[in-house]
């Protein structure tokens, strides 16, 4: 009895560090540029502020950034933004990147 909750006690501590362990951050490589702000190795959401129109240059290398009709990038997709491109969206108010 007392071996099956030593290990029942050990395998729930191996639990508990396993979920607490961090991941490996990933941000892109390169940079983004949203209404001339720029953002080097960008990775999540970025606020477009109040100018309009939403301008968006993705000189990543690899990562598509997606700008979305509400804040905290919520809302729908409005444009995507492929590496090496420029947008320019009327309705865009926030912009994701992974």
């Amino acid at each position: 009895m007392r071996r099956t909750v030593f290990a029942l006690g050990t395998l729930a501590t191996a639990a508990v560090f396993g979920l607490a362990a961090p991941g490996s951050a990933y941000a892109a490589d390169g940079f983004l540029i949203v209404n001339g702000h720029p953002h080097f190795h960008p990775s999540g959401c970025y606020p477009a502020g109040d100018d309009s129109p939403t301008t968006v240059a993705n000189r990543t290398h690899d990562a598509v950034a997606y700008i979305f009709t509400g804040p905290h990038c919520t809302g729908e997709v409005d444009s995507t933004v492929r590496p090496g491109r420029f947008t320019e969206s009327d309705a865009g108010a926030s912009v994701w990147i992974d």
